[in-house]
Order: structure tokens, then sequence, then C-alpha cells
């Protein structure tokens, strides 16, 4: 089934996307749960939930949309915003590179055979450790209550908070992101007067604040209307790092799987190893998934496959 997307009502989509849904879910036994983060195996491999908001707040929510999840590398769609807005991209591009990688997403392989030694993009791991030292703060707590607020500011007013427990077992079993800073600091791309530990503390913490579809969706609908909140009608993100954030979307957002989920789905996306993908369309619709099973390149199967059967035959494709 083919519709022309920008035709079809909520209500029509409302109809058929309880079938897409449990279709989909199916595909959750192609992958597992991320276990090297012990407190996130325990999420379930079956579960599969959406929420897909409209310019009016017009909302569906299907399948188990009120499962609670963390953020992980969707969160750094958001602290890569904030450092623009905190610092121009002059000052973050001299920390971070503006290329896909082809390597995994904790890698550390390209910072040791390319000069300058710099991560070459701020959605693999490295580049968003470079990019959570740039967000202004005097210490952790205060760069972290600034993040928090800004995250808040963008799901419409909601009270996002860190959860504990995946971000203390993050922590204990982080030692390739540990390399990774350090490896940075040798490099200088962290500066001297940084310290280590306290980048790691706030960035574990972001990639562990707890959300829901439906609030991902709002924070979405935000992104996909360049950075205004169509419906209080306020900026709240300059257009140009909107832009900018949707582009290394669409670069490296899916991981190693983004050139293959451009073109089989086209829209910019960004997942985490929780399972959670933010997707939008643009000037239409904030979209929030989770589906904890994830395929071997670290994005959740059965979520994939649900943007696949919604863009296909909603023509969401921006290509």
């Amino acid at each position: 089934m083919e519709m022309e997307g920008w035709k079809i009502s909520m209500d029509e989509i409302r109809n058929i996307l309880p079938a897409w849904v449990e279709a989909s879910r199916l595909h959750a036994g192609e992958g597992r749960v991320a276990s090297y983060i012990p407190e996130l195996a325990k999420a379930p491999q079956q579960a599969l939930g959406i929420a897909v908001m409209g310019p009016d707040g017009s909302l569906l929510a299907e399948g188990d949309s009120s499962l609670s999840f963390t953020m992980q590398s969707i969160s750094k769609v958001f602290t890569l915003m904030l450092a623009l807005m905190d610092n121009g991209e002059e000052g973050v591009f001299a920390k971070v590179g503006m290329e896909p990688t082809g390597d995994d997403f904790n890698s550390m392989l390209k910072l040791e055979l390319v000069e300058p030694g710099k991560p070459f993009n701020p959605l693999i791991n490295a580049g968003a450790i470079a990019v959570t030292s740039l967000i202004s703060g005097d210490t952790p707590a205060a760069k972290m209550a600034r993040i928090l607020a800004f995250f808040n500011h963008a799901a419409g007013g909601a009270d996002l908070a860190v959860n504990a427990d995946v971000y203390r077992s993050e922590s204990a079993t982080a030692h390739r992101n540990r390399s990774l800073a350090y490896f940075l600091k040798d490099n200088e791309v962290l500066g001297e007067e940084i310290d280590v530990e306290d980048v790691l503390s706030v960035y574990f913490q972001h990639c562990a604040v707890e959300i829901t579809c439906v609030q991902l969706a709002r924070m979405a609908l935000v992104l996909a209307f360049n950075g205004t909140d169509p419906i209080s009608g306020r900026q709240l993100i300059p257009r140009r790092y909107v832009q900018i954030a949707k582009s290394f979307m669409l670069m490296c957002g899916m991981y190693n799987a983004s050139g293959e989920f451009a073109v089989k789905v086209g829209i910019p996306a960004k997942s985490g190893v929780s399972g959670g993908i933010l997707a939008l369309v643009p000037g239409r619709y904030g979209i929030g998934i989770i589906g904890p099973s994830l395929g071997s390149k670290g994005n959740s199967t059965s979520g994939v496959h649900l943007l696949e059967t919604m863009s296909s035959s909603l023509n969401w494709s921006i290509f």
C-alpha cells in the first residue's frame, strides 16, 4: 500500500498503525537487547512503541509507547545544538569534524590514523564527549542542569530526569569511553583545564536521561519545524543549528547503517542503544520509537522496520 503521505490525515494513519506495529514487532527476534551496559539488559526484547505528533499537537501513540527508556545517543543531537548555542560553529568544529566515519560508534581508529586527531563527527562517542566538554557551566552539576533544562524546553515543558541506575551502570562499565576521552585529552581536543572524569560524568548522565516515546516525539517535532515549537509558536533553537543537527542525523544518525537507512527510509533520525529512535518528517511530524532489540549495527530491529514501512507507505522520504 503506497499513499500520498502529505494528503493522509492523522486519523487515517491511526487506522493502519496498529497493524504496522504488530507486523514490525515480529522483527524483534532478529536482534537482542544491549547488555554491555548491564541496566539496559533488563528491557523487554519484544517491546515496540511509537508516538507520532503533528504540528497542532495531535498525537498517535501505539504499542508500548508508555514504556520509559534512556536517550543514550539520541541525547547527542541536543547536546550538539546546545554546544553550538554556547560556542558558535567555529568553536564547536574546531574540536570535532563534519564527516561520517564508516567505523563503529565507539571506535578509536580514526583518532589515531587521521590528523589532527579530532573526532570525525559529533554523533560518534568521541565526538559527543568533545561536544559535552564545550557546554557552558562552572561545574558538572551546573552543566547537567543546563542540559536538562534544554531537553525539557524542547520536550514542551517536560520534567525529564537522569535514571540513576543506568547512569551508574554506564559509568562503571565505560572502559572504552574512558579510553576515548583520555586519548582526546592527549590529542589536546580536550583542553588542559578540562577534567576528563568531569566531562565523562556529564556525558554519561545526559545519555541516561529517561524519556518516553511521546516526549521524544515532542522534541522531534521542534526539529521538524527548524527549531520552532509549532504548538506554542516559539523559536526554541536557532534554525541554523537545527539544520546542522539534522544534516548529521542523515549522515551518521543510525551508526554504520545510516546510508542504508537514508535509502530505505529517507528521513533524519537518531538511534540509541536503549532501542530508542528519534525521527522526523520535515514540516509535518515528530516521531519517537522504542524497540529494545538491536541489530548488529546498534539500531532497533523492529523500530527500523516500522519506519521503513511507514516511509514507504506514506512517501516520507525527503529524497
